[in-house]
């Protein structure tokens, strides 16, 4: 075969051999591109260690309130960390990565230099058989919302440059997804909760209240209903500012959801009002629950500028059956914290039919 015949044959073959890997990543890019977090895991921990030969991969998503990565999937067959504090000594290769937003290649994690990784931070190294390994941040609009991690290149001693491409090209590719996946969440969560005090608003109350009515009908149970007001909130806003007035609903929402279980809701209904949905509570247990809140308040203030400002509330509560419209419960626990109102506040008063109120 001539010089030129051999050329020609190679390039042919280069040219197979990128239309090939194009096919491969065309789809991947394309299964990656939604917001549905557990496909694109499933690339991460099956597609991409395969197309670059890793035996080992796991995926971490960062939580920025906590600044902690958690585990999401894996493929290991033995133990690894669920969770990596950011701020956790000595500094893992993960927290590196994220704090460097930039890949860390290791040929060989004994002889490594940049950085140094001490025996203190592999602590799992004995269950891998190779001494290579890729931390991976990954990157949404320079801020970094997972780490993938990949180890135990099954050929060759390292992660040559074709593997590093595909690797920073689809840690993009990932990055972006999982970034509009945790946008994506925020909006909704701005959609369905209060921003100021993080509960649920006026509109998904009456939603989560209706379904809960629906749930009762086909199942059978009763709600109860607890509406709470704060006492002299205009006081407040008046004597110190809406700002203060805004610290005690802050303080005043968090001791209300304190006193209650995960399976109920607690909304902010109005300005200066409150509604807890109680699910499969007696009549008992509500007002237990509903003097718990109000103790709870009682016994805290709020500092606003080097003042101590007392806070109370006024409480109304009732149990209703299926049949009832959400209108009439809201209505009628209303009526009940109306007249705890006119008892003097800081206190409990509870609907019945027969008036026999607290």
């Amino acid at each position: 075969m001539s010089r030129t015949d051999k050329t020609s044959a190679e390039a042919v073959n280069n040219k197979d051999s990128n239309i090939s890997l194009l096919e491969q990543v065309t789809p991947l890019a394309r299964q990656i591109n939604c917001l549905e977090i557990d496909r694109i895991a499933d690339v991460c921990i099956k597609s991409i260690p395969a197309m670059v030969r890793a035996s080992f991969a796991s995926l971490y998503i960062l939580d920025e309130t906590s600044n902690i990565l958690h585990l999401y999937k894996h493929n290991h067959p033995f133990l690894i960390n669920k969770i990596v504090s950011l701020n956790q000594t000595p500094t893992p290769l993960m927290v590196m990565a994220v704090r460097s937003k930039e890949l860390i290649l290791v040929p060989d994690i004994d002889t490594h230099k940049k950085p140094v990784i001490r025996k203190s931070q592999r602590g799992f190294a004995e269950n891998y058989r190779t001494k290579n390994c890729a931390i991976v941040p990954l990157i949404c609009q320079d801020r970094v919302v997972g780490v993938l991690n990949l180890a135990d290149k099954m050929d060759g001693d390292r992660f040559d440059s074709g593997d590093v491409a595909l690797i920073e090209l689809f840690s993009q590719l990932v990055g972006a997804s999982i970034g509009n996946i945790k946008l994506f969440e925020k909006i909704q969560r701005q959609a369905t909760t209060d921003g100021l005090t993080g509960l649920v608003n006026h509109k998904t109350f009456y939603e989560i209240l209706e379904k809960e009515l629906w749930r009762s009908r086909r199942y059978g149970g009763r709600i109860s209903l607890i509406m709470v007001d704060i006492d002299n909130l205009k006081n407040i806003n008046d004597a110190n500012g809406h700002r203060a007035g805004d610290k005690a609903i802050r303080e005043i929402s968090r001791r209300i959801k304190e006193c209650i279980r995960q399976i109920d809701t607690a909304a902010r209904y109005g300005g200066d009002e409150f509604a807890v949905i109680l699910l499969n509570s007696s009549l008992e247990d509500a007002i237990i629950v509903a003097q718990r809140m109000v103790d709870a308040v009682a016994s805290s203030r709020t500092t606003w500028q080097k003042e101590q400002i007392p806070l109370s509330i006024s409480v109304g509560l009732g149990q209703y059956d299926a049949e009832t419209t959400p209108e009439d419960i809201t209505s009628r626990s209303d009526q009940a914290l109306y007249m705890a109102k006119q008892a003097g506040k800081n206190t409990v008063r509870i609907f019945e039919s027969a008036n026999n109120d607290r």
